[in-house]
């Protein structure tokens, strides 16, 4: 159960929509929601929907990035020295 306070102009304006589509004043606040927050969702960056995957799969090295530099000298000094 939810309880909104409006101001009078929207509530004017709400029960006359309510009143026109005969839909009640819950039915029109629903799909209202319904629609804001699938916007919402339209309006999220590339990075925050897909963030939740991040980091899922991988050699579980979190400084891989960062040290692979070493880590590729590392291999080809060990390949090259016999």
């Amino acid at each position: 159960m939810l309880n909104v306070r409006l101001s009078d102009t929207l509530e004017k304006k709400l029960k006359q929509y309510s009143v026109e589509q005969d839909l009640s004043k819950s039915a029109i606040v629903k799909e209202a929601l319904v629609q804001y927050f699938s916007e919402q969702e339209k309006t999220k960056s590339p990075f925050t929907l897909g963030q939740g995957l991040f980091g899922l799969e991988g050699s579980g090295n979190a400084e891989a990035s960062v040290t692979y530099k070493k880590a590729l000298r590392e291999k080809l000094n060990a390949k090259y020295s016999h």
